[in-house]
């Protein structure tokens, strides 16, 4: 059995500004890089769960998030990264339709356990909303890891403020 490191995108791999699906406003987050190579060196894979409700609000084209995930995985290859898969979710239910697949149901989470052969509990979430870590929750993540001080979460004690003491807090952990 694999084990896995799941980050969300926005707010965890780049920064969160709004609906971001243009080269040109995906800013990587400081220390992604490091933190992706923390977990590549202990023989994680690395795979990205994201909602991409803009599709489904018609803000952007599946095109457009094609082009920009294109992007994003070759970054991390230049900082010699390998993104083992991306799993996006469309959907919104406001929007179309109600989605296993969308977080905060577990539904890419287990996608990826099964096309990987993922020990969920040996594996590590890393997400910037609640939605996030009740995902990993109810797919049996081992750790789930929030970056986003904003957010109350009164039964996780990983919550950091910046990924330099969230690469602390995991090395602590591991």
């Amino acid at each position: 059995m694999n084990k896995a490191l799941f980050l969300d995108r926005d707010g965890i791999i780049n920064v969160h500004n709004g609906y971001v699906y243009q080269i040109e406003h995906f800013i990587f987050n400081e220390h992604i890089f490091d933190v992706c190579n923390f977990f590549q060196s202990k023989n994680y894979k690395i795979i990205v769960i994201t909602n991409q409700a803009g599709i489904a609000k018609e803000i952007f084209k599946l095109d457009d998030f094609a082009i920009l995930n294109e992007y994003m995985i070759n970054e991390f290859l230049t900082n010699n990264i390998f993104i083992d898969h991306v799993y996006f979710c469309p959907h919104h239910p406001d929007y179309d339709l109600d989605c296993f697949f969308r977080k905060p149901n577990p539904g890419m989470i287990l996608k990826a356990r099964d096309e990987y052969k993922i020990d969920l509990e040996s594996s590590i979430f890393i997400g910037d909303q609640n939605s996030d870590i009740e995902a990993a929750s109810k797919a049996g993540i081992g750790k789930s890891f929030l970056f986003n001080l904003d957010i109350p979460h009164t039964d996780l004690p990983y919550n950091c403020d910046r990924i330099t003491s969230l690469l602390d807090s995991i090395k602590n952990y591991e």
